[in-house]
């Protein structure tokens, strides 16, 4: 009875990684890197982070539980690198889905910076629109003895510029850092391409070993199963 469960749950899980594999190579594109749909909102990059989160400790235990069944298997080595590189792809599509939401999450930020810097701009020169009809008006009251009082504070002037000198110092940062941002990207993708390709020649020279070590086993067999030589009569 044990048995059958346990080869109903191996065939299960064999079943679940091969259509976990199919749906990875799909995401593919011909350089071998994840594609990744473009995220248009921050909801959706909060989902998607949290689907990452989710499918990364999905794919651990799966590969935790391939583990086990692939030590029963006769080949053990073959069925543990199968589990790992089905690992290693789910994990390097997970790491792209991340990437990109990351990505969107900061320029949405930025975005929204800007816009609330904008409308903090446009009420600050609807004030002084404002005051300055203010005053207008009151000039023409005000005896010639009246001096108006001395603003406490910064000016709204001086406020002006220096809200404009941050704003254009943190643009200038952005700037700055933007080479940085792009190269850290393009080594990502560059090891990410390296990976790749070297898990290829691993599993090619597995396959070789494994090819040559059956042959040798099949020889041996056929020479262990073949009939004496016929001894001849004295």
């Amino acid at each position: 009875m044990m048995a059958r469960i346990k080869l109903g749950m191996a065939l299960g899980l064999a079943l679940l990684l091969s259509a976990c594999a199919v749906q990875n190579k799909a995401a593919m594109d011909e350089v071998g890197m994840p594609q990744v749909p473009p995220t248009v909102t921050m909801a959706e990059a909060d989902a998607k982070l949290k689907q990452v989160s989710s499918e990364r400790a999905a794919a651990e235990s799966v590969y935790a539980a391939r583990e086990l069944v692939c030590y029963d298997r006769f080949f053990v080595n073959n069925c543990l690198d199968q589990a790992k590189e089905t690992r290693r792809i789910t994990l390097m599509r997970l790491r792209a889905i991340e990437a990109e939401a990351s990505h969107f999450q900061r320029a949405e930020s930025v975005r929204l910076r800007d816009a609330d810097l904008a409308r903090t701009q446009q009420d600050a020169r609807d004030e002084l629109a404002e005051r300055t009809v203010a005053t207008s008006k009151a000039v023409k009251v005000v005896t010639p003895e009246a001096r108006p009082a001395k603003p406490a504070g910064p000016t709204l002037a001086e406020r002006q510029a220096q809200h404009a000198a941050d704003v254009k110092q943190q643009a200038a940062q952005d700037a700055a850092e933007a080479p940085q941002r792009a190269a850290r990207e393009a080594n990502f993708a560059r090891k990410q391409a390296e990976a790749v390709k070297r898990q290829e020649r691993v599993a090619k020279r597995l396959a070789e070993r494994e090819k040559a070590a059956a042959a040798k086993a099949a020889r041996a067999a056929a020479a262990a199963s073949a009939p004496p030589p016929p001894i001849g009569d004295n």
